[in-house]
């Protein structure tokens, strides 16, 4: 437990330092880079509540990142800047649209479930792709990042770095005391044996929905993040591929672990990162000007590779997951 602690605090003085160091020499790229990672951790982090700690397999968390985000722009054009109204309603919106597909999904189990949430997350993309009004397929541009009366500057890189930072933290010590108070056990339990978790008096329908609420909120909020940092809101933000993107993050990173989530999205991103860039170092040599859009030919290999050698995800190399 100690041991754990000191690389919180170890990775948590690196996070904080990396701005001014990054502003130093020049390199203010990984600051957004690494604000965006946050931010995409923050989504992973709430379904791995789901996914590792309650064992539903949903393939359309994806679509809470895009309520959030269309959230924000949509308020935005209407001209509500105001921060606390614009992510009290992605928070919102989100939870409410969880739990209209949770209502439905967690009734099922397996292929089934896998099979609604994807159908759900479809629909919601091609919603979006159907709102003229807002770009439709070609997306909308933010009209003004949230404000909040002076308090929080958005604007301002380094701020939003670490308001992403602070969220970050708060959502992976939200989830972790989740899953550790009672109503966790139950969710845990379900997930190991269901049969037996009903016979003992604990329903679990009710608790896997209220887990899918909450993290269906939390993505939300990711969402919210997400729309201020890029600018642009797309409606491929609600695609399966970024659900297949987010599950990617949390097993890589190690299912039922408190830090899997976090590792998960920085190895994930760096590493497409670096797929990029040897891509396009390598293009020249065949006559090509840019490989980088095949980036994810390259990840395919390296994932397989890394869940055949990781079995435990990253989080595994320093401790034993929490289930």
């Amino acid at each position: 437990m100690r041991s754990r602690l000191i690389l919180w605090v170890l990775a948590i003085a690196l996070l904080v330092a990396l701005p001014p160091v990054m502003t130093a020499i020049g390199q203010t790229f990984y600051i957004d880079l690494v604000r965006r990672i946050m931010i995409l951790a923050i989504a992973a982090v709430s379904l791995n509540l789901i996914l590792g700690y309650g064992g539903l397999v949903s393939f359309g968390h994806a679509a809470y990142l895009g309520i959030g985000a269309y959230s924000v722009g949509i308020l935005a054009f209407y001209g509500f800047t105001n921060g606390w109204l614009q992510w009290a309603v992605a928070i919102g919106a989100s939870a409410l649209v969880a739990l209209a597909i949770g209502a439905v999904s967690i009734r099922t189990s397996g292929v089934y479930f896998i099979m609604i949430t994807l159908a759900f997350t479809q629909m919601l993309y091609y919603l979006g792709i159907s709102l003229e009004e807002f770009g439709g397929d070609d997306g909308m541009r933010l009209k003004a990042k949230s404000q909040f009366a002076g308090l929080i500057d958005l604007r301002e890189p380094i701020t939003f770095y670490y308001l992403a930072l602070v969220l970050m933290l708060a959502s992976v010590y939200l989830v972790y005391r989740i899953v550790n108070s009672r109503f966790g056990v139950v969710l845990r339990a379900a997930k190991s044996n269901e049969a037996r978790t009903r016979a003992i008096g604990f329903p679990p329908y009710p608790y896997r929905l209220a887990a899918f609420v909450m993290a269906g909120a939390m993505c939300g909020l990711a969402g919210a993040l997400y729309a201020n940092h890029t600018n642009y809101i797309v409606p491929g933000l609600m695609s399966w591929q970024h659900s297949g993107d987010l599950m990617f993050m949390v097993i890589l990173g190690g299912m039922a672990s408190t830090a899997g989530p976090v590792l998960g999205a920085f190895a994930f991103i760096f590493t497409e990162e670096f797929l990029k860039v040897l891509l396009n170092w390598v293009a020249p040599i065949f006559g090509k000007r840019d490989w980088a859009e095949y980036w994810a030919i390259l990840m395919g290999p390296v994932l397989v590779l890394s869940v055949i050698f990781f079995r435990r995800g990253l989080a595994g190399i320093f401790y034993k997951p929490d289930a």
